[in-house]
């Protein structure tokens, strides 16, 4: 599968009469974008109100609670539709050539279940631990209808589905737009593979998709990941639409949407291809509670490798603690197979950073890239401007009861920051 992406660089958004990409500027007019939005029923149903907000870097504004971050794409050629299974029809992506609005993201914000939303600082010491805050947000802000509380995993799906399709409007704006910079990227067929690059290791990405229930979901074609064995898929149909988040893990280590769109190990692994590595293909795997759909999966991950006939495998978890428990069977079972395995992860090692990083380890995990530690204590400043509400920062995940400070301030763990402590690498944190 060969996929082409056009970059169109968008350097501002602005509310306008009309919808426009010119001179690195986005126009949008918010009330064609809510007009879009409400033709779904789920969001018809359980959704009271929309507004929308503009954030950019440097500025002082604070994004909370954060559900998903999306980047606007548009399929301009081949097969498929954005966010196939959930908007478009269930086509294969990956293939084509699709358009994308680098530099800016579509994010998702209001009255959101779950204790495991985020914040995104666009300035200060909080800025620094997300790339969230590099990009112009177009942030959509929902409010439920009176009685939500009786239908909150219906209200959940219906601000996911509202963030999907505003991105969806806001790509299509893109549609006709002549791209800033192109990139070609192109995966072999097994054999083809082999007989083009025999001297080089055969290497896959072993990717573990966030499926513990209860809102911790991820959606593959628009099926929940929970339901399926481990498989097979191009990581150009990653890069197309076809992973969509679902799921409220801790904000730090959440893999939003726009982190699927745009994996950074994905992106690393075909800079390699042909080079040091033969890039073969992605295994997306899930991550359920019970011990026997663990087993099931990491022998099902484990034989795909060993019948691919690899040489490497990067292996990456999403969450911490049940996770941790797939993440070392899953590198156990691989390595028994004789394919070598490298670990990205990301640590709870208490706020010291002296307690046991996983829940789980094994003597066969012994290569290991970290994202840094969640529990690590970050003091956020008041900002001018908060899109979204405050409400609910004593409870987030790596908040506690006097977090909010009567200032304005917030101490808090980075757990509370969204895409902190990423564990696809999609991070600041660094050791270099």
């Amino acid at each position: 599968m060969k996929l082409d992406l056009g970059f169109i660089k968008i350097n501002d958004i602005q509310f306008a009469s009309e919808c426009a990409v010119k001179d690195g500027i986005l126009y949008v007019n918010a009330e064609d974008v809510k007009a879009f939005v409400y033709e779904n029923d789920d969001v018809k149903a359980y959704i009271e109100s929309i507004e929308f907000d503009i954030a950019k870097p440097g500025e002082s504004v604070r994004i909370t609670p954060v559900k998903d971050v999306i980047e606007p794409r548009v399929k301009v050629e081949g097969p498929g539709g954005q966010f196939p299974g959930v908007i478009a029809k269930v086509d294969t992506v990956g293939s084509g050539k699709t358009h994308v609005l680098r530099g800016m993201a579509v994010v998702t914000a209001g009255k959101i279940v779950g204790f495991q939303e985020g914040i995104i600082d666009m300035t200060g010491p909080g800025a620094d631990y997300t790339l969230f805050s590099k990009l112009n947000n177009f942030v959509v802000i929902a409010e439920p209808v009176e009685g939500y509380e009786n239908h909150k995993h219906e209200y959940e799906r219906a601000v996911r589905l509202a963030g999907l399709r505003a991105a969806t409007f806001v790509g299509e704006i893109g549609r006709n737009v002549t791209p800033d910079e192109t990139a070609e990227f192109e995966t072999l067929g097994i054999k083809e593979g082999i007989e083009k690059y025999p001297n080089l290791p055969r290497v896959a990405y072993v990717h573990m998709l966030q499926t513990q229930g209860l809102l911790h979901d991820t959606y593959v074609y628009g099926v929940d990941a929970k339901r399926i064995v481990a498989t097979l898929i191009n990581p150009t149909e990653t890069m197309d639409g076809a992973i969509l988040s679902g799921n409220c893990v801790s904000a730090c280590d959440k893999n939003t949407t726009y982190h699927h769109l745009n994996n950074p190990v994905v992106a690393e692994l075909f800079e390699e291809h042909g080079k040091t590595l033969n890039y073969v293909c992605n295994i997306i795997t899930n991550e359920n509670v019970y011990l026997a759909d663990k087993q099931r999966s990491s022998d099902w991950n484990a034989k795909l490798c060993r019948l691919l006939d690899l040489d490497g495998a990067i292996v990456s978890q999403e969450g911490f603690g049940n996770p941790d428990t797939d993440l070392i069977m899953n590198t156990k079972k691989i390595e028994l197979q004789g394919v070598k395995t490298t670990i990205i992860t990301d640590e709870y090692a208490g706020q010291d950073g002296k307690s046991q990083s996983l829940a789980d380890a094994d003597p066969l995990a012994d290569a290991v890239v970290t994202g840094g530690n969640a529990n690590e204590v970050i003091i956020l400043p008041k900002m001018d401007k908060v899109i979204g509400m405050l409400d609910y920062v004593d409870v987030i995940a790596g908040g506690h009861a006097g977090s909010l400070r009567e200032d304005g301030t917030i101490e808090a763990e980075l757990q509370i920051i969204t895409g902190a402590t990423n564990e696809m690498g999609f991070n600041c944190m660094s050791a270099r």
